[in-house]
């Protein structure tokens, strides 16, 4: 089954055509990643994907359906961890992650697992502005695991990990597949999208 389907987007800014007649599918239990150099747009199309911009031509179809962040729908399939993503300022680690879980109707369960994958445990009761920019990212990240998905959309998920990390996000991109999900993330990883993309899509070039 065709999960997203994007068909001729475009998008200016000004007199600048930031992208240009993007189009590609996306199927359930695949990744694809985004590549082209700085500045090429790749956000820009993870951004309108997720609803957060808006294409100036083409459209972005989710199961057939137009793409928009209002939608109740939409938001309980589509998990992203963009580089603009907010935290509840007033909320710790696992309260955040916790009432992620509990608002997309899953269960919090995950929560104790993904702190402990992606090395926040010791953070848990800190405050999100008190983190690393390091923890920060993680925690992006944590919040799209803990919650149920049928896309995951991640801009340069790698940006911040080190080693350790970074062969985590790998074996858990492969997980993703393995259990249904589809995954569509921009990354200049050239080792992580060699082991799990299914298929690339560059722009920019």
């Amino acid at each position: 089954m065709q999960t997203l389907a994007v068909r001729g987007l475009t998008r200016r800014f000004g007199e600048l055509v930031v992208l240009d007649d993007v189009t590609f599918s996306l199927d359930a239990g695949r990744i694809v990643a985004v590549v082209g150099p700085n500045g090429c747009g790749k956000t820009t199309l993870l951004r309108c994907v997720v609803g957060a911009d808006r294409p100036d031509g083409g459209e972005v179809l989710l199961d057939g359906k137009r793409c928009h962040e209002t939608n109740p729908g939409f938001r309980a399939t589509v998990a992203a961890a963009l580089d603009d993503i907010d935290f509840f300022p007033d909320l710790s680690v696992v309260e955040h992650l916790e009432l992620l879980a509990h608002a997309h109707g899953g269960p919090v369960e995950p929560v104790a697992e993904v702190l402990a994958e992606l090395g926040l445990e010791s953070v848990r009761d800190q405050l999100p502005v008190t983190l690393s920019s390091g923890q920060r990212r993680r925690l992006a990240l944590a919040s799209c695991f803990v919650r149920p998905r049928g896309l995951l959309v991640l801009d340069e998920p790698e940006q911040r990990l080190d080693a350790r990390g970074r062969a985590w996000l790998a074996e858990r991109l492969l997980r993703e597949k393995a259990a249904g999900t589809a995954v569509l993330m921009a990354s200049h990883d050239a080792e992580l999208i060699d082991r799990v993309a299914d298929h690339r899509v560059e722009i920019g070039g």
